[in-house]
């Protein structure tokens, strides 16, 4: 998707394809500027392969249930890219290889991640934790996923997904996903703002990419002004 003179690029962490995806994209359009889905925790333990584990000492920070997440979400993501041969996360290292191989600029744009662990911590409900928890419990059961692990989703299965977790976690979602889409629309708007005339790629998960473009699109809107009339007595 094109706004101006930002492409935006989605991506599946897992995706072999969208490593080449990712390379072909800043090989072929140049950008002076690639802005990825990560904040400075996340962007240092990918280049490191750390994978940016958290103690308990993190706990006290990020709260139990964030903790939690973080661990369970960490441990599915390395089982899925597991089953394609990709490590989590491998477009975004090969985009800031590239970039820094031709002296492009990075930006990061997605939340700090504490932040958003610490607003998990504090909005998932008890129902959502129960469904949370019946819902790992089932997957063992179901071992078929509804695409190919190894291609990034259509719009169409995109949209199911993020509608199935929207109505079964709304408060998750809101987190995890519209308050990160407003984050990284912000980001990126700033960027187009402050840099006019330069070309900016950014990488995003394809699950985010709808809506902050929409975010995008809104923010460069004029508001509209309206001059009202008054009947004199």
């Amino acid at each position: 998707m094109h706004i101006d003179n930002l492409t935006l690029l989605g991506t599946s962490h897992i995706a072999a394809q969208s490593v080449q995806q990712v390379k072909k994209a800043i090989e072929e359009d140049k950008p002076d500027i690639v802005a990825l889905e990560l904040d400075k925790r996340r962007f240092a333990a990918l280049l490191s392969g750390s994978k940016g584990k958290y103690t308990w000492k993190d706990m006290k920070r990020i709260g139990f249930k964030g903790f939690l997440f973080a661990m369970l979400g960490e441990w599915a993501e390395r089982k899925l890219g597991e089953q394609v041969g990709v490590k989590p996360g491998s477009e975004m290292v090969a985009a800031a290889t590239l970039a820094k191989q031709k002296n492009i600029e990075i930006a990061l744009i997605d939340q700090d991640i504490e932040i958003t662990l610490r607003r998990f911590s504090a909005a998932i409900t008890w129902k959502e934790k129960l469904r949370f928890v019946w819902d790992l419990l089932t997957s063992f059961f179901r071992r078929k996923v509804p695409f190919d692990l190894k291609k990034v989703p259509n719009e169409k299965i995109i949209q199911e997904l993020t509608g199935k977790v929207k109505q079964d976690y709304p408060n998750v979602y809101r987190v995890l996903v519209d308050e990160r889409n407003a984050y990284m629309a912000e980001q990126l708007s700033t960027l187009l703002s402050r840099n006019p005339e330069k070309k900016i790629l950014a990488i995003i998960g394809a699950g985010h990419e709808k809506e902050i473009v929409d975010l995008i699109q809104i923010r460069k809107t004029p508001l509209f002004s309206y001059t009202f009339e008054y009947d004199e007595e």
